[in-house]
C-alpha cells in the first residue's frame, strides 16, 4: 500500500508540475509498480486487451472515416448567418451533437477553420462557445468523450454491470439544455473585442543579420526597425545575450537574431533590410502561399526543436512564425519547443498538400484546404455506415466493439481508409495512457490504498447523508480534471466513488455518474482540455478569457449535473 501511495502522489505531482509529457508519467508509475511486484504480467496483457479500450481506439479509427466525409464541412457551411445569437445557436446545436458521436478534437478542427473563415461575427466571440459545446456534446453517450469510455472499462474491471450506450443521455441533455443557455448568455462578453485586437495574434518571427549587411553598426532608429507596418521589433539574441527590450539606441550586430511580433502577413517587409534573412528564407518557400495551421495533441513534432525535426522535408513547408496562448515568444525560432497547441504559420511548397502525415501533426486553419477526394457513395456509406454501426450495438445483442469493427473493415473495402492513413492516426498515445491507468486503478484498489483512503473520509463525514459524499467526490474530480488530464482523474477517482458507495450501502451508479460528469467539467482552463487549448490559440485567447466566461458555465454545470444525477440515478 505504501509502494502504491508513494507511486500515485508522485505521479500526481509530475502531472501537475513537471513538462513531462502525461503518457511517459503514466508509463513510468506503471513500470515502477510493475517491477515492485504490484501488478502481474497477466493484468497488464488483460488491460491492453480490455474490451472498453479497443472499443474506443476502434471508434478512435472509425472517426478518421468520417472525418473525410464531407458531414462536419457540411454542417460548417450551414452555421453562419448575420445574427450572432443564430449562429451562435447553430454553432452549439452542431457542435453538441456531432460530439455526441464523434471525436470532439476533430470536430472542433473542422468547424474551427469555417469559424475562421466566416465574415459575419468575429472569430474570437465564437471558438470558447465551440469548445464549450463540443465538451457538452461529449456528456451525452457512451462514445461521447474518452472519460466515459474510461470509465466503462473500469467498471468491468472491477466486476460492475457496463453502461449501456444512452445511459449519459438523461444528465447530458439536462447539461446541454440549462448550461448550454448559459454559453449564450456568457459569450455575448466576447463580441465586443476589437477586430483587430482579434487578428493581432502575437506571432513570433526571427531573422538574422549576415555579417555584410549594412545594417551591422548603425542603432534601431537608424536603420528604421521601428517604422516596419505591423512589425514591432521586440528582443535582439546575441550569442547567448537576449537584450529586451529593445531601444532606439542599441545598435546592431553581425549575426544578430531580431524578433519580431505582429501581423505576420507583413513578413516580406523585412525583404527591403539589407543583408537580413528570415528564419524560413533558408527553405527558399517565402514567396509561397503562407498556411495558418495549429499543432495537434497527436503530432509527432511535440517535446521537439523546429532544429530537430527536419521540418522542411518532411512537411515540405517552413515554419515563418509561431504563436502560443496569445503571448509573444523569447529566444530564437527555431530553437523553440514545440507544443501541443501551438499556432505555426507556414510557407508551403508544391507538395504541402499531398503530404500524408498532415492530419495527424496539424489542424489547418487558414490557407489551403485539405481536398475531400471521396465519392457520393463512399461519402454515404461513411456516415450512415457508422450511424448503422451505432445503432446496431444500441439496439442488439451485438457488442460496440464488433459493429465498429465491422463498420472499419467496410471502410477499408470501399476506400475510405487505407493501412497507411491508420497507421498514421492510431491513437498510440492514448491506448498507451489507459492500459497504464486501468493498471494504476487496480493496485490502487488491489492494495488496499482505495479502502484505507475511504474508511479515512467515511469516519470524517461520519453520519452525513450519502449525497455530501456525492458532492465530494464530484468536485475534487472537477479540480483534478482542470489540473491534470481528464481521463486521468476519472481513473484515480472512480474507485473511491465504488468505495464510497459500498461504504454507505447504497446504489453505485450516481457515484459512476458522478466521476464522469466531473471528469469532463473543464471550463476554467485552457489546459485541463485539448479543445481549449485548440481554441485558446486560434481565438487569440488569454487564461482569462476562459475565466471569465468559463467561471459560470463551470457553476452552472456542477449544480445542474448534482441535482440531476441523483434524481435520474437515485440512491
Amino acid at each position: 500500500m505504501l509502494i502504491t501511495a508513494i507511486v500515485i502522489v508522485v505521479l500526481l505531482t509530475s502531472l501537475i508540475f513537471s513538462k513531462y509529457r502525461a503518457v511517459y508519467l503514466f508509463i513510468g508509475a506503471t513500470v515502477v509498480l510493475y517491477v515492485c511486484g504490484q501488478i502481474e504480467q497477466s493484468r497488464l496483457i488483460g488491460n491492453i486487451t480490455n474490451s472498453s479500450v479497443l472499443t474506443l481506439v476502434c471508434l478512435m479509427i472509425a472517426s478518421l472515416a468520417l472525418e473525410r466525409s464531407y458531414l462536419l464541412p457540411w454542417l460548417s457551411s450551414k452555421i453562419f448567418d448575420d445574427s450572432y445569437g443564430k449562429t451562435l445557436f447553430r454553432l452549439g446545436i452542431s457542435s453538441a451533437v456531432s460530439s455526441a458521436f464523434l471525436n470532439n478534437t476533430a470536430v472542433v478542427a473542422t468547424l474551427m477553420g469555417g469559424v475562421q473563415r466566416n465574415q459575419d461575427h468575429p472569430p474570437s466571440s465564437l471558438l470558447i462557445p465551440l469548445s464549450y459545446f463540443a465538451i457538452l456534446g461529449g456528456t451525452l453517450t457512451l462514445i461521447g468523450t474518452a472519460t466515459n469510455l474510461v470509465v466503462n472499462a473500469l467498471l468491468g474491471e472491477y466486476g460492475q454491470t457496463e453502461l449501456d450506450f444512452f445511459s449519459f443521455l438523461p444528465v447530458g441533455l439536462s447539461l446541454v439544455v440549462v448550461v448550454g443557455g448559459v454559453i449564450f448568455v456568457s459569450s455575448r462578453k466576447l463580441t465586443r473585442k476589437d477586430e483587430l485586437n482579434i487578428q493581432d495574434t502575437h506571432y513570433f518571427i526571427d531573422a538574422e543579420v549576415k555579417p555584410d549587411s549594412q545594417l551591422v553598426g548603425n542603432t534601431v532608429r537608424e536603420n528604421k526597425l521601428r517604422s516596419l507596418d505591423g512589425l514591432f521589433l521586440a528582443e535582439i539574441v546575441r550569442g547567448d545575450q537576449l537584450i529586451s527590450p529593445v531601444t532606439p539606441d542599441t545598435r546592431i550586430q553581425a549575426n544578430d537574431k531580431l524578433v519580431f511580433t505582429g501581423d505576420v502577413e507583413n513578413v516580406k517587409q523585412i525583404h527591403l533590410l539589407d543583408g537580413v534573412e528570415i528564419f524560413a528564407d533558408e527553405s527558399q518557400l517565402l514567396s509561397s502561399n503562407l498556411t495558418e495551421v495549429i499543432v495537434s495533441p497527436e503530432s509527432v513534432l511535440i517535446g521537439k526543436t523546429l532544429k530537430v525535426t527536419d521540418f522542411r522535408s518532411r512537411f515540405d513547408a517552413a515554419v515563418v512564425a509561431i504563436s502560443r496562448e496569445g503571448h509573444r515568444l523569447s529566444g530564437k525560432l527555431g530553437e523553440q519547443v514545440i507544443r501541443s497547441g501551438d499556432k505555426l504559420m507556414l510557407a508551403i511548397g508544391d507538395d504541402f498538400n499531398k503530404r500524408q502525415n498532415l492530419t495527424r501533426n496539424f489542424f489547418i486553419i487558414s490557407g489551403i484546404e485539405l481536398n475531400h477526394t471521396l465519392s457520393t457513395s463512399q461519402n454515404l456509406l461513411a456516415i450512415f455506415g457508422f450511424l448503422g454501426a451505432v445503432a446496431t450495438s444500441a439496439m442488439t445483442s451485438v457488442s460496440l466493439l464488433e459493429s465498429i469493427c465491422a463498420y472499419i473493415l467496410l471502410m477499408l473495402g470501399v476506400g475510405v481508409l487505407d493501412g497507411t492513413t491508420i497507421r498514421r492516426r492510431f491513437p498510440f498515445e492514448l491506448w498507451t495512457v489507459l492500459v497504464c491507468a486501468l493498471s494504476i486503478a487496480y493496485t490502487f484498489t488491489s492494495s488496499g490504498l482505495a479502502e484505507w483512503i475511504i474508511q479515512g473520509l467515511y469516519g470524517l463525514l461520519g453520519e452525513q447523508q450519502p449525497y455530501v459524499a456525492l458532492v465530494c467526490l464530484f468536485l475534487v474530480t472537477v479540480l483534478l480534471t482542470e489540473i491534470i488530464t481528464n481521463t486521468a482523474a476519472a481513473a484515480i477517482m472512480l474507485p473511491i466513488g465504488l468505495a464510497l458507495a459500498d461504504a454507505y450501502q447504497v446504489s453505485t451508479l450516481p457515484f459512476i455518474m458522478a466521476v464522469a460528469y466531473a471528469a469532463s467539467a473543464c471550463f476554467l482552463s485552457p489546459y485541463g482540455y485539448q479543445t481549449n487549448l485548440m481554441v485558446m490559440n486560434a481565438g487569440g485567447y488569454h487564461f482569462k478569457d476562459f475565466i471569465k466566461v468559463g467561471w459560470r458555465v463551470s457553476l452552472t454545470y456542477n449544480v445542474v449535473a448534482l441535482v440531476a444525477i441523483p434524481l435520474f440515478f437515485p440512491f
